[in-house]
């Protein structure tokens, strides 16, 4: 018998996990004081990318024997590669738009010991084409289409829960048929589902992020897992990148290759030699003027602001010409260890691939402090199997 009391100094003690230790000494479980008689699920992750989400379940799975990957799926090479670096798994390179789930079921028995064991089903759909940033582009993303792709797969392998990280306007109504389609397709079998935007930051992550995430079980009506942060204790740009030592425009530090800049142009350096330090915003007249006539380039080339969450990390996060993501005192961009310890990812992992791609795989992965988070909850879940009543619940588009 393994109790889950055990679980929170377990996982704070774990110093190669790098977990912060705020995060993980705070972690809320409704199960903390229960005895568990059994942990055993395999879990699989869809989209997995580099691994945001797969972490908390992994790491849980580590130190509990909670949780077991038995497969990630993806379609970006270099995303497999992190993965398997990290994991020590390898994900199947695979589209599964082209992928039926009876080969997905055959990938899947050559990991499970047991195939009667209950499934976990994560998975985070491509995401850009609901993007607020493609608001003004009026074609349609097939990406859209793998909510209920996702969704249909869950149910072909029967999983004992399912749960989905996307962007908010997933939950808008300009797409909202695409949820429904994910929503109908559990339902209409008897899954119970609870959609909510979470903030990432109210877990820990230093970094407003605002995330549309759902859970859905067979057995029970799940509840979302509850912040652990005030808005006055949010994690700031300052506790995650703060004792980084400082780095020359394209300079790699030689202790950690990932802490590594982009080798600006001389125009762009001089554009941020120009910016007010800790959190400045681009004088008026400064950098290429069409910034001026547009009200929505506020955030190009500011920087980040030391005493505060940073901005929502997005694949762009290296080109200060994307946003806010100008080091707080540095005269540069940031490197690929700061953009991924700002969006909750350890100070020992490694991504491959790339330079331009390793951002990538950060901005689009779930922050791997809300993913411990989530497991620590989902694991209280499954062996409460709650029903409790949760007032918010997202039932038509926002």
């Amino acid at each position: 018998m393994v109790d889950i009391r055990e679980t929170r100094s377990m996982l704070s003690g774990v110093k190669e996990i790098a977990i912060a230790d705020d995060v993980s000494s705070r972690l809320h479980s409704d199960a903390m004081d229960v005895v568990v008689p059994y942990l055993d699920y395999d879990f699989v992750d869809f989209f997995s990318g580099c691994g945001g989400m797969s972490y908390g379940f992994h790491t849980l799975g580590r130190q509990t024997n909670a949780f077991s990957l038995v497969g990630a799926f993806d379609i970006d090479p270099y995303a497999n590669q992190t993965f398997a670096r990290n994991f020590g798994f390898e994900p199947s390179n695979l589209d599964l738009s082209q992928v039926a789930p009876a080969d997905i079921r055959n990938i899947l028995a050559r990991h499970r010991s047991d195939e009667q064991k209950p499934l976990v089903v994560i998975g985070c759909a491509p995401c850009q084409g609901f993007s607020s940033h493609r608001k003004k582009d009026p074609r349609k993303d097939p990406r859209n289409s793998f909510v209920g792709k996702f969704a249909e797969i869950a149910v072909a392998l029967n999983a004992e829960m399912v749960i989905m990280e996307n962007v908010p306007d997933l939950l808008a109504k300009k797409h909202w048929y695409h949820y429904e389609a994910f929503h109908k397709t559990l339902e209409n079998v008897g899954y119970h589902i609870k959609a909510k935007i979470l903030n990432m930051a109210e877990f820990g992550v230093p970094q407003e992020r605002f995330r549309a995430v759902v859970l859905a079980s067979r057995r029970f009506t799940p509840t979302m897992p509850k912040p652990i942060f005030e808005r006055t204790a949010f994690r700031t740009v300052r506790d995650a990148i703060g004792d980084l030592p400082p780095l020359a425009v394209g300079q790699t530090y030689a202790d950690d290759p990932m802490h590594i800049t982009s080798n600006h142009r001389k125009e762009t350096i001089e554009i941020l030699k120009q910016i007010p330090k800790d959190g400045g915003s681009r004088p008026p007249g400064v950098g290429p003027a069409c910034l001026d006539r547009v009200a929505g380039f506020y955030d190009v080339y500011g920087r980040l602001a030391w005493d505060k969450p940073a901005i929502t990390i997005t694949a762009r996060c290296r080109t200060p010409s994307c946003g806010r993501f100008t080091h707080p005192e540095q005269d540069r961009g940031l490197s690929v260890r700061e953009a991924g310890l700002l969006q909750g990812f350890p100070a020992d992992f490694v991504f491959e691939g790339p330079f331009d791609d390793k951002f990538k795989q950060i901005g689009n992965a779930v922050p791997p402090l809300f993913s411990l988070n989530l497991a620590s909850h989902v694991l209280s879940l499954l062996r409460r199997q709650s029903d409790e009543f949760e007032e918010h619940n997202i039932r038509v588009p926002y």
